[in-house]
């Protein structure tokens, strides 16, 4: 479905500048995720002063965007052939812009909202539902503010039924999504401790939940879930829980290791459900879709055949080590085009200009006419440039005509046994492969093929988790401050490269590596941030030059070494980090020295200051906050006496993992985050929650 822009103006109440002609089909907040330039609208979404969408039009207007959503303020003059659509605050247009697509439809729409299970009830339900509903869902979890508008974006008349999840961490944030989702259906799955750092307590967080459901025909939820005093809204209900008056009654449950059974009440008769996991969180998840499934009037013996047919959800995409310098992303638990736009965008993300395979199943029940299905899907390969496709199924087959036009080289197999006998026809070597196949065809076979064989130990590396602590320090920070983190050792152990991919696609300022060739790893990657290299050696000032990297000034010594090499190579004003000692007696410059520095660095004019550092001894220990104050102290006296003589700004950091949560008064320009960013707390308080990044995982070879 599309909109003229002069439309769109009007639904967002928008002061219009329109130049050139324009339909609207796309929605974009990431200059990253262009899909068809000329029918896109990029939103400039944000206030931040660092990362702020407005700095991103020039590169947008760039790559052929002609439609733009921007606050009042933003001046339009350097982009002649653009259409600019002026509003005071450019998420509220978005979401109004959302709310009107969503009011062209009246087919059912299934709201889900809790604190865990949502992606997990979600993805069942479509299991469960697609053999009788062509059904539109969000992709992944995009649940929030920015989410959900994208995600009801796509609700199209050719689909029957839509389902889609609302997450939150503040108050106020529901009563947005609920006028965009305006759910017919409701479910609120199983309420925990998730995101309550933004709520004074839990039954606050689930009343601002339960505001999803004002308008709906049917509530469903566990009874045994909410605690005493939460308001339901007045709509009706269906319920599931030991409570006797519950709509679906648990009389018990019968554990085995793959299965458990279960016996119910329901409309006073007794039944039994098996279902096939024995973990408690599947079970609720499952009981959950079974009050769904009821509610829309499937019958009990076809329920029990289709949760037999369950499969977990892997909640991320599997990127794992490949045979021949390979690497694999194994996104096979859905096969639609909404998830394969999503995949694509990771796979160019991780690639970063790395050779790229696709390999790809047909797509089952899409609801859409299959020549428009494949130029959609031509469309996608060929605007992230994929270098080769691997095009699995019959109906593929059929639409050999459209699909060659999908990659430079495109290859076509009637189903998954005949690809596994002829597999060694390809020369997999040093490229980024994306799996992408409905369950049906069985890609897991490709994947054991493709993959590293695996050892008996394992370092398992969880980059969501990475993500989640990244966001959870950005949150105790000022908008203006910048982060810093730390990819030294090899990101600790977890992957330099991939760690990096990650913490730029997050919005990450600077990165921080050891050693000169650690950096050069980042930059051969595709790494654009700036990096500061900690341990600098001579020989390895030319690479150091050649790849941008900016060091560690720590001593007189290197300075001077530094200074002559800069000098021979006629370069001027080359960006540095210097450090200071402030107390822990490691590395770096003595208080005393810092006029000495100051004017070398006047004098010589080779070296620009791009940050003054300096390391926290003991930022997490309270018994020591005495000393740490007197750091931080010495650490400003440091930093003005050089700020005075340079007569220039530069960015001051002294806070690390401990010190974002502890002295908020130090955080200045930007902050380090080390160890923590990788999931290890080092305070005994709640200050943050983190989760693990890497797990080591080994075969029992005997008990």
């Amino acid at each position: 479905m599309s909109y003229p822009v002069e439309q769109i103006a009007n639904i967002i109440n928008a002061s219009a500048t329109l130049r050139v002609p324009a339909t609207i089909r796309y929605l974009l907040t990431d200059t990253r995720q262009i899909i068809e330039a000329e029918t896109s609208l990029f939103f400039a979404l944000g206030n931040h002063p660092v990362r702020n969408g407005h700095q991103f039009i020039a590169t947008a207007y760039k790559s052929g965007i002609k439609n733009f959503v921007v606050t009042n303020t933003f001046n339009t003059a350097n982009y002649p052939k653009a259409n600019f659509l002026k509003v005071k605050n450019t998420l509220l247009a978005l979401q109004q812009l959302a709310a009107f697509h969503r009011s062209q439809f009246n087919y059912p729409v299934i709201g889900i909202t809790g604190s865990n299970g949502k992606t997990i009830v979600k993805e069942w339900l479509y299991q469960l539902l697609q053999k009788d509903w062509n059904i539109i869902r969000s992709p992944r979890s995009y649940n929030s503010q920015i989410g959900v508008p994208l995600s009801i974006w796509h609700m199209g008349s050719q689909h029957q039924l839509g389902i889609f999840e609302a997450g939150i961490s503040l108050p106020g944030e529901m009563q947005h999504l609920q006028t965009i989702i305006v759910p017919t259906i409701g479910i609120l799955t199983s309420v925990g401790d998730a995101h309550n750092e933004g709520f004074s307590s839990l039954q606050e967080k689930i009343q601002e939940k339960l505001l999803l459901f004002q308008q709906v025909a049917c509530l469903i939820y566990c009874v045994d879930d909410l605690p005493k005093g939460i308001t339901l809204p007045e709509v009706p209900q269906f319920s599931w829980g030991n409570d006797e008056h519950a709509t679906l009654q648990i009389q018990q449950f019968t554990y085995h290791t793959k299965k458990t059974e279960i016996r119910f009440v329901y409309n006073r008769n007794e039944g039994t459900l098996v279902v096939p996991f024995s973990d408690k969180a599947s079970v609720h998840n499952v009981l959950t879709c079974l009050c769904s499934l009821l509610y829309l009037k499937l019958a009990i013996p076809v329920i029990q055949e289709r949760i037999l047919q369950l499969h977990p959800i892997d909640m991320r995409m599997q990127l794992k080590k490949g045979i021949q310098d390979c690497t694999i992303i194994n996104d096979s638990y859905s096969n639609d085009i909404d998830s394969l736009a999503i995949a694509l965008d990771y796979l160019q993300q991780q690639a970063a200009g790395s050779k790229t395979t696709v390999i790809l199943s047909d797509f089952l029940e899409s609801g859409l006419p299959a020549e428009n299905l494949y130029h959609k899907v031509v469309h996608l390969l060929r605007q992230k440039n994929i270098n080769r496709c691997i095009a699995i199924g019959a109906n593929s087959m059929s639409n050999k005509a459209i699909l060659k036009q999908a990659a430079e080289e495109t290859y076509f197999f009637i189903d998954t046994a005949q690809f596994l006998n002829e597999w060694f026809r390809f020369s997999f070597q040093s490229e980024f492969i994306l799996l992408k196949g409905a369950r049906k065809y069985a890609f897991e076979q490709i994947a054991a093929l493709l993959e590293q064989q695996v050892h008996e130990t394992i370092l398992e590396v969880n980059l969501s988790a990475l993500a989640h602590n990244l966001r959870a320090y950005q949150q105790l920070l000022n908008p203006t401050t910048k982060t810093m983190a730390m990819v030294k050792a090899f990101g600790y152990g977890s992957g330099s490269v991939e760690v990096a991919k990650v913490l730029q696609f997050y919005g990450t300022d600077y990165l921080a590596v050891a050693y000169i060739d650690e950096g050069v790893t980042l930059r051969k990657a595709g790494i654009a941030l700036p990096i500061m290299v900690m341990n600098v050696e001579e020989n390895g000032f030319n690479a150091l030059i050649e790849h941008s990297l900016e060091p560690e000034i720590f001593s007189f010594q290197l300075y001077h070494r530094f200074h002559r090499f800069l000098l021979e190579q006629g370069i001027e004003k080359f960006p540095v980090h210097i450090k200071v000692d402030t107390g822990m007696h490691r590395l770096g410059f003595e208080v005393s020295e810092a006029v000495q520095l100051a004017q070398q660095l006047v004098s010589n004019n080779t070296m620009w200051v791009k940050s003054v550092f300096s390391h926290l001894a003991s930022a997490e220990n309270p018994a020591q906050d005495f000393f740490t104050q007197a750091q931080h102290l010495q650490f400003l006296n440091f930093s003005d006496t050089l700020q005075n003589i340079l007569n220039y700004k530069f960015i001051r950091h002294i806070a690390n993992s401990a010190a974002i949560v502890r002295h908020s008064a130090m955080h200045h320009e930007m902050v380090r985050l080390g160890i923590g960013l990788y999931g290890v707390n080092s305070l005994n308080e709640q200050g943050v929650t983190l989760q693990t990044v890497a797990a080591l995982k080994t075969t029992i070879a005997q008990i």
